[in-house]
């Protein structure tokens, strides 16, 4: 009998209210009969529901790595609870009486190998000349337009810069929205997510007076103002190349490009056989973007890079875009899928089998981690120096100890040291490498509170040898670097700070 795990299940399900009413339904002995046939390919069963009869749900693995589910309830969703609740009958085991395949489903089966059939043998109508002259007239057309919104954009920056951004008053700010709508016509949807972060932080300065929004500000003007110029000389060398399609430069997803798979493996950023971990995982929400971010973050066991998945979900179109979820197994990928970039890489693919992580695994994990913090400051030092870079760049780094250590501020140094012997300052959470060398440990404004957690830790072991995965930033409140702590890893297994 086929073995389905439930990690594999919950990555199935379309969301998490999906997943935990297909559970109820398994749980609750909703199926009236279950059957599979004799070579394991197909599995089906019937369910109760709130209709006249029951529902026929099955689950074919002719192609093992895209099963086809298929239910006669009316709902929407895909797979539907009913699907999923079929899953969970197989991963607990429960006995599934022989059957032959019904006749339907051969034919379906039959039609679907004549479409791959048709698809592997059957090649593309070569591209005329013409159609080709056409569709690079095209390409360069998007990219002229784009050089006017990008003009207009510098024009914007330029005036802000000699004016200051108090400029940008309640009445300006309407100009502003106005003009930001004006960037999606130019097919200029990254530099307008940059414009709708400077326009809500300038709101939110006018509404609280907070100097932490006008600071923000300016950090995303300069963000703004050092994309408009490199966007500019990007696209103009593509115009003064004859060459405009896509490449494997960053700055094609910075103007709001939308790689294809095929178009990303065709360019050679691409992996086969990968082995990955989940470090932690994250749901944000991007105001500028207006939607809502399903962020994980991986290990790849072999090589210890660390990269991200993103799933991203508008808030127009929450009820048709899948929930992405926390993963706790080992994932075999047949072909990982890089988007450009250095540090901090976004991953794609379309298949995966999933199994219970190794012990042996955690520990070529551990391997991987920096060893000293000198070493790894030094790497996220120069991503982080890269304007257009995220705030936060993820780091594994092994430690000796990790805990709470009392800190002494300037302004009160001078009366602590006139008390009666007794050290003053303030508790600070840190991490110290084998070396002696340490760094502290904190949550930034508007993140989840992970260090409050690692004093309530369950075993004191893990405050000493181990790795912490974490996303090191600069604080500019004190000049210093810190880690966002969010995972601790050891030879028994991840902690997880961040879901």
């Amino acid at each position: 009998m086929r073995t389905v795990k439930e990690q594999e299940i919950a990555a199935m399900a379309p969301n998490a209210n999906a997943a935990a009413n297909a559970r109820k339904i398994s749980s609750g002995g909703g199926f009236v009969s279950l059957r599979r046939s004799e070579d394991d390919t197909f599995y089906m069963g019937e369910c109760k529901g709130s209709g006249k009869n029951n529902y026929v749900v099955s689950a074919d693995y002719i192609d093992e790595e895209h099963p086809v589910f298929r239910c006669t309830c009316p709902s929407r969703q895909f797979p539907c609870k009913h699907s999923l609740a079929l899953l969970y009958e197989m991963a607990a085991g429960k006995e599934f009486a022989l059957t032959k395949i019904p006749q339907d489903i051969l034919d379906k089966r039959e039609k679907k190998e004549a479409r791959e059939a048709k698809k592997q043998s059957g090649e593309k109508k070569p591209a005329t000349e013409r159609s080709i002259k056409a569709a690079k007239a095209a390409r360069t057309k998007k990219i002229k337009k784009q050089l006017e919104g990008l003009e207009l954009l510098r024009q914007l920056t330029e005036s802000l810069m000699k004016s200051g951004l108090a400029s940008m008053g309640s009445m300006s700010l309407k100009t502003y929205r106005d003009l930001a709508k004006q960037l999606g016509d130019y097919y200029l949807p990254g530099p307008l997510v940059y414009l709708n972060r400077l326009i809500l932080e300038m709101e939110a300065c006018q509404k609280d007076q907070d100097p932490k929004h006008y600071e923000q500000a300016v950090e995303i003007l300069k963000k703004l103002r050092a994309l408009e110029k490199k966007a500019k000389a990007y696209l103009q060398d593509k115009l003064d190349n004859d060459s405009p399609d896509a490449d494997d430069d960053e700055l094609y997803e910075e103007l709001g490009g939308i790689w294809k798979l095929e178009q990303l493996n065709g360019l050679g950023l691409k992996k086969e056989q990968a082995r990955l971990v989940q470090l932690s995982f994250g749901v944000t929400f991007d105001a500028a973007r207006k939607e809502y971010i399903d962020k994980g973050y991986w290990v790849d066991v072999d090589t210890g890079q660390i990269v991200h998945t993103c799933n991203y979900r508008p808030v127009k179109a929450l009820k048709y875009v899948k929930e992405e979820d926390s993963c706790f197994g080992l994932l075999n990928i047949p072909l990982l899928t890089y988007y450009p970039g250095t540090a901090d890489r976004r991953v794609r693919w379309e298949s995966a089998s999933y199994e219970d992580i190794p012990r042996a695994v955690y520990k070529e994990i551990m391997e991987q981690a920096y060893k000293d913090l000198p070493a790894a400051m030094k790497a996220v030092k120069n991503e982080l120096k890269n304007t257009l870079s995220q705030e936060y760049c993820p780091v594994m780094i092994s430690y000796e100890e990790i805990g709470m250590v009392k800190t002494m501020k300037e302004d009160r140094k001078k009366e602590t040291e006139t008390s009666e012997g007794k050290a003053g300052g303030d508790m600070l959470c840190a991490l110290r490498d084998h070396s002696g060398n340490s760094i502290k440990l904190q949550s930034p404004e508007g993140m989840d509170d992970t260090v409050s957690i690692i004093p309530l830790l369950p075993e004191r072991s893990l405050y000493k040898e181990g790795v912490l995965f974490g996303l090191a930033y600069y604080d500019p409140a004190d000049r210093q670097m810190g880690i966002y702590p969010c995972s601790l890893i050891t030879e028994d297994g991840i902690l997880r700070l961040l879901y």
